[in-house]
């Protein structure tokens, strides 16, 4: 038997609440296999379980807040024979456990019934967004991935059927958020019955980022650096590339910038990891965070697997899907854990130059402003170019400015080499 913790999604999470299970009892999982969803201070998570087994007993019900590390469900392992056997796994298949675990299982509280219906597959916003607007999802076709009901999906649905006049308890939200509230739980309707619930959903993503952040600057002594790259060479190139594209299909221009950072990053690999215990230890995979607004406003920096190992078409397909799952609650609990790194660009804002914050227990952040027209003398002759100012925050206790200096020489290596990215 195999307890499943709540896991860390953050540096400072202390508690997620439940919003639903993805499994019941009795159902077979894989390694990475999402089997419930988790809504912490920025967002709702897929949560995923890391080993094959079956759901033996849900121990914790939908709407309950968990603390990190409490035990929310109990998986049985399968046998190797079990595991590669075609047929649905039931309890009676399920390896009978020695007798003391057996003993222990008896004690643990009843599993949540299984209700018989058929779930809808939806993301944790849609379901909110479905239950503001009074949406039955059963009457919704999905078009994300495997027929998943998306937000826009509701909005298209709400805007189909005619509207008609609701009980305002009914739609008020609690204070547990993305659930609707009882007629027990509601507060008196009114004209501002709404505006709480929102402020406090603001307020506690605010208090989940400055905590982040305040232990990083109280933790982290950072060092910045800063570089002017030309970047005529990429954007010729990519300008090249995306000719022979459909629209759909372009590349967008930080791309080939998460790319050149992931490749720099295998020349200075101190760069990419945590520091963890009062030590440095650096990760094979590189997993860049990238940082994502919020419609609802905050920002969060899911991470992109494995980027180095991705051409710039995968890498863009990549992009695009997080990008549209961090805003539609779809996101996993891998992707908020697995970063190694923090790339974050606002150059679209128009800021010239970023210096970030490090997210603990990361050791550095790259940040990208606004590519400008600057002039620019090389080889003895002064032009105008278009020029990006990149910058690293670094952790101090694991690199120095040396290293620092390197990496940014050599992610404008591979920027002046469009080609090889």
């Amino acid at each position: 038997m195999t307890e499943f913790r709540m896991p860390s999604l953050g540096a400072d999470m202390q508690e997620g609440m439940l919003v639903e299970w993805l499994v019941k009892p009795g159902d077979r999982v894989r390694r990475r296999d999402a089997i419930a969803v988790v809504e912490t201070d920025k967002a709702a998570i897929e949560i995923e379980v890391y080993e094959d087994g079956v759901i033996e007993t849900l121990l914790v019900e939908p709407g309950q807040r968990v603390a990190v590390g409490a035990v929310m469900a109990v998986i049985a392992r399968e046998s190797k024979s079990k595991s590669m056997a075609p047929e649905k796994a039931t309890r009676e298949s399920v390896p009978r456990a020695a007798e003391p675990e057996e003993a222990a299982r008896e004690k643990t509280p009843p599993s949540i019934p299984d209700t018989g219906t058929q779930r809808i597959k939806a993301s944790p916003y849609a379901r909110k967004l479905a239950a503001d607007r009074s949406v039955d999802l059963s009457t919704i076709e999905g078009t994300g991935p495997k027929g998943t009901i998306n937000a826009a999906d509701v909005e298209k649905g709400a805007a189909a059927v005619p509207s008609r006049p609701t009980e305002k308890v009914s739609s008020t939200p609690t204070k547990e958020k993305g659930h609707a509230a009882s007629p027990q739980e509601a507060p008196a309707a009114g004209p501002n019955a709404e505006k709480p619930a929102a402020e406090d959903s603001q307020t506690a993503m605010r208090r989940a980022i400055a905590a982040a952040m305040a232990r990083s600057k109280r933790e982290i002594p950072h060092y910045y650096l800063q570089m002017r790259l030309d970047m005529s060479r990429t954007l010729h190139w990519l300008e090249s590339e995306n000719l022979k594209r459909p629209i759909k299909n372009r590349i967008l221009p930080v791309v080939p910038l998460i790319k050149a950072v992931s490749l720099a990053l295998r020349d200075v690999p101190e760069l990419n990891g945590y520091w963890i215990e009062d030590r440095h230890q650096i990760s094979e995979a590189i997993n860049i965070g990238f940082v994502i607004s919020l419609r609802q406003g905050g920002i969060i920096a899911p991470a992109l697997l494995n980027t180095d190992e991705m051409c710039l078409d995968e890498l863009m397909e990549a992009l695009r899907d997080l990008i549209v799952r961090t805003r539609s609650g779809g996101l996993r609990s891998s992707e908020m854990t697995a970063a190694t790194i923090t790339v974050t660009n606002l150059g679209d804002l128009g800021v010239e130059t970023v210096y970030g914050v490090i997210y603990p227990p990361q050791l550095a952040l790259i940040g990208f402003g606004k590519t400008m027209e600057q002039p620019w003398a090389e080889n003895g002759m002064l032009g105008v170019r278009p020029i990006l100012t990149a910058t690293l925050s670094a952790d101090h206790r694991a690199t120095d400015g040396h290293r620092g200096g390197q990496f940014l020489d050599a992610l404008n290596r591979y920027l002046q080499e469009p080609v090889n990215l």
